[in-house]
């Protein structure tokens, strides 16, 4: 039986890069060696004094409902985090914990986008962000940008388009897939640019932790009405705990409670107890020597791509990703990626899944994966190219 399905769903687009893990994964059971290069998620187990932490709230039984906004001593430990590393007072209770950094982005979502009403971003930008415009009726508009911005929106950028039904920004710093941060004065010149229009900023940071090239920065330094998303995921490898935080000015958060509150009752209690380890000397140590693992794999990957013959026009300050030009090799980077993952056995991913801007022309190289595997993948792309 069919049923009618909401029309918003022709807005969403499939995820691309799981059709190339689908044929990494046939692949492999076929018995191929494959190097993956091609999802976000850094190859780092979950820090052993997290662990130990969830181990002892399940001992002890803290399986139950935490409030809606989280554990208040996780919240209270989030603002001391914000105040030791950026020295920036954000109160605990403007942070909410949610499940996972989608979570706190759909919340973000639910609370300001109005059916219609226009969102402005980058052309490349991570997809599943524009999606969550489009679940709430939205129009995520986006903006071509290049290696001139940095792959990210600039204040000329953001005057120039906005328009009637523009109603605010989702920006992301460092971004994926690009793996560039947005430089504070120009983020400065657009928030402006927002407040004149009375507007919304949403700035998603959940790779804020891995940034190699700068002083530790957060965009809530900016002002109490900037709207920032974060996460345990990426600095605090704990991808499948499903855990991340809301940042919102003090007028919204009953509002944002409310809506937590009918759609996730809370996140998870022994993810949220387990957090609170990361929080501790012991675990920012670890957390802070697999960073510069990421810097050094940055510094190996970007050279050698570009000596393979795709383009690096920006070198990445942060994340894990470099995006990289590959229009000198070939006009089709999904028929190249494919190609690569079959003769070569490395994932890279197709600019498809980031906007059209960039689609055909750019890859996205992930080094969330040891030296081992990139130094291997290096190797058989050299194999590859010499060989086409």
């Amino acid at each position: 039986m069919n049923f009618p399905l909401a029309s918003r769903l022709s807005q969403i687009a499939p995820f691309h890069v799981m059709e190339l893990i689908k044929m990494a994964a046939e692949l492999e059971q076929a018995g191929r060696s494959i190097i993956h290069m091609g999802i976000g998620e850094p190859d780092f187990p979950t820090a052993q004094p997290v662990l130990d932490a969830a181990a002892v709230a399940l001992a002890q039984g803290k399986t139950r409902y935490t409030p809606a906004t989280g554990l208040p001593e996780l919240r209270q430990a989030i603002s001391q985090h914000y105040r030791d590393h950026f020295a920036v007072d954000v109160a605990p209770e403007r942070i909410i914990i949610t499940a996972g950094a989608s979570a706190a982005l759909l919340l973000a979502c639910a609370a300001l986008v109005e059916p219609g009403s226009e969102i402005l971003m980058p052309d490349p930008c991570y997809p599943c962000n524009r999606h969550f415009v489009a679940a709430f009726e939205g129009v995520a508009k986006l903006l071509a940008s290049g290696p001139d911005e940095s792959f990210q929106l600039s204040a000329a950028m953001v005057n120039a388009h906005w328009g009637p039904n523009t109603r605010g920004v989702l920006l992301a710093s460092p971004s994926n897939p690009t793996g560039t941060s947005i430089d504070p004065a120009e983020l400065a010149a657009i928030l402006a640019h927002v407040r004149a229009h009375q507007g919304f900023a949403v700035v998603d940071e959940i790779y804020q932790g891995l940034t190699y090239d700068a002083p530790p920065f957060t965009a809530l330094t900016m002002g109490e009405d900037v709207i920032a998303i974060n996460s345990f995921s990426k600095y605090f490898n704990m991808t499948g705990w499903r855990l991340g935080w809301l940042v919102v000015p003090p007028a919204m958060v009953a509002a944002v409670e409310k809506l937590a509150q009918n759609m996730f009752i809370c996140a998870s209690s022994i993810a949220q107890h387990a957090a609170l380890a990361c929080f501790t000397p012991e675990a920012t140590q670890i957390f802070e020597e697999r960073k510069q693992e990421f810097r050094r794999r940055r510094d190996f990957i970007v050279p050698a791509l570009r000596e393979l013959g795709f383009s690096v026009p920006v070198t990445p300050d942060g994340a894990f990703y470099v995006y990289a030009d590959c229009s000198a090799l070939s006009e089709d980077a999904d028929a190249l990626t494919r190609d690569i993952l079959h003769q070569a056995g490395v994932v890279l991913v197709p600019g498809l899944d980031f906007g059209p801007h960039t689609a055909h022309n750019y890859i996205r190289v992930s080094y969330a994966t040891s030296m081992e595997n990139l130094h291997e993948a290096v190797r058989r792309l050299q194999v590859y190219f010499r060989d086409r």
